[in-house]
């Protein structure tokens, strides 16, 4: 080996040592190698820290042989069902939710419902908060000496957040209203307690977060905030809260009531087409859908299929039904498609008594819905917070001239026979809920520019119309008028109108 060869090879050792030294110093929050008492200080925290988790460990180790070695005497009382395969029937009188009341404390009840939360208190202990439909309750499982132990406490505490469950529990009064449950003046002590449809994955979110209102995020920031794509990405989810199940139930409700006030006035449900060979309306807010080897368009309206119903000598007719409409606009007043209620009916003498009775039908549904669904109206208002309706038990009636004048006071610049714009609207609605004390009106004698060509005009002032909409704060919620039904006067009507009748 030459003498340069054996320069290399020392100068590399010597690297290598110095790297093995750099390795071996260990620097502090100053970047500065420790002191030899701040290295012995820290090897010592190392070896307590070692220590204590070689304790812990053994700990666990001693506490799960202990659990094992315990003899689980609740075994009967708890687990994860078989699948329902409509085995067998046995007739179990089951409760629901909503039904529960501190009046039945001692009795014991059947329940199968959603388990929203599981709160472990300790070992011995631990809060559920079921859910089913739009009711929730705290449950609670505690250890006894003979049918519910630890294991089955555990078991409680481990059960996924959306599962369904069945349980046998005794109704109790709590010491203080439970504030938040729907039931506040019961609480279920489990006795027993089945797993029938176990949650497998991570939900997107929890319900408790998608439940909360503005006022609680103001409260509290940290929240987590459920965000409207994250909702309508997990509708099915979504549509769980109690606030959603709610609103689908008040919407039945609408409807529930709509057909009730109507067949006491003795109206007939219709059912008309919804694909037709051309469009119900006219303009460009038609679907154009393909029909085998021609054209069809989804109904924009059933009027003339009512008309045609009242011409047959029905009389009154109704229908709830699906209405589409081509408009692309991304506000709360343009549906692609809805739910429509629609009615139809003739009169003696004057259009008044369709407006008058309409109006009533408005009134019954407000009250009706305050007193049979106040329990879902009280939750939806828990986290969309809203002030019950306020109307007269008869409609407030306002003449088109009469809104005009009102606005003008306030500032508006508008023509006697301009159609409003949708600010004007809404602040025609705060003018009335000022004059007035009401929600609810009905706005008559509409400009007859700004209606279709069968609306009949007003025979003292034709510049006007005998049609009407009614508006509940400052939004119109319904439109109708008295149709022209002389034949002549109506082709007079379409020519007017610049229409080839």
């Amino acid at each position: 080996m030459s003498e340069q060869e054996n320069q290399t090879q020392n100068v590399n050792e010597q690297v290598d040592q110095l790297a093995a030294q750099v390795e071996d110093v260990v620097l502090g929050p100053d970047g500065n190698p420790l002191s030899k008492k701040a290295l012995k200080k820290m090897e010592k925290e190392r070896e307590k820290e070692k220590k204590k988790q070689e304790r812990l460990a053994q700990q666990a180790a001693e506490r799960a042989a202990r659990e094992a070695n315990e003899v689980d005497y609740a075994q009967e009382n708890y687990g994860v069902a078989k699948i329902n395969m409509s085995q067998e029937q046995t007739n179990t009188k089951w409760t629901e939710i909503k039904n529960l009341s501190g009046a039945m404390a001692g009795q014991t009840v059947y329940i199968q419902a959603r388990v929203q939360t599981s709160r472990p208190v300790s070992a011995k202990m631990c809060f559920l908060v079921l859910r089913e439909g739009t009711a929730t309750a705290q449950a609670l499982l505690l250890t006894n000496k003979d049918s519910i132990s630890k294991q089955m406490v555990k078991f409680a505490t481990s059960i996924p957040s959306e599962s369904i469950v069945s349980i046998v529990a005794t109704v109790a009064q709590p010491n203080e209203p439970i504030k938040s449950c729907t039931i506040g003046d019961a609480e279920l002590h489990i006795t027993k307690l089945f797993v029938t449809s176990e949650v497998k994955t991570m939900l997107p979110f929890s319900l408790e977060d998608a439940s909360r209102s503005e006022t609680d995020y103001e409260k509290d920031p940290t929240l987590n905030r459920v965000n409207l794509d994250t909702r309508l990405n997990n509708r099915v989810i979504d549509l769980r809260t109690i606030t959603n199940n709610a609103i689908f139930k008040i919407q039945a409700a609408v409807c529930q009531l709509f057909r009730e006030f109507l067949e006491k006035q003795s109206f007939t449900e219709i059912h008309t087409p919804k694909i037709i060979g051309t469009a119900s309306e006219g303009g460009a807010n038609v679907f154009r859908v393909s029909y085998f080897k021609d054209s069809a368009f989804l109904a924009q309206s059933p009027q003339l299929y009512k008309q045609a119903c009242i011409a047959a000598d029905f009389g009154k007719v109704y229908e709830i039904a699906p209405v589409f409409r081509a408009e692309d606009s991304n506000t709360h007043r343009h549906l692609t498609e809805y739910i429509g209620l629609d009615l139809e009916c003739a009169f003696r003498e004057h259009y008044h008594e369709v407006m008058y009775m309409i109006g009533d039908m408005f009134i019954y549904i407000f009250k009706n819905l305050e007193e049979r669904w106040a329990h879902e109206l009280e939750i939806v208002r828990k986290q969309y917070p809203s002030e019950k309706i306020k109307f007269d038990e008869k409609p407030l009636r306002l003449e088109y001239k009469d809104a005009v004048a009102l606005l003008r006071k306030h500032g508006e610049e508008i023509g006697d026979y301009d159609d409003f714009s949708t600010p004007q609207e809404k602040l025609l609605g705060k003018l009335v809920k000022q004059e007035y004390n009401t929600d609810f009106y009905m706005l008559d004698k509409f400009p007859l520019a700004v209606r279709p060509f069968y609306t009949m005009p007003d025979p003292e002032n034709p510049q006007y119309s005998n049609s009407y909409d009614f508006f509940l704060r400052g939004e119109e919620i319904m439109s109708g008028a008295q149709r022209v039904h002389n034949a002549d006067f109506l082709r007079e009507r379409i020519v007017s109108m610049g229409i080839d009748p």
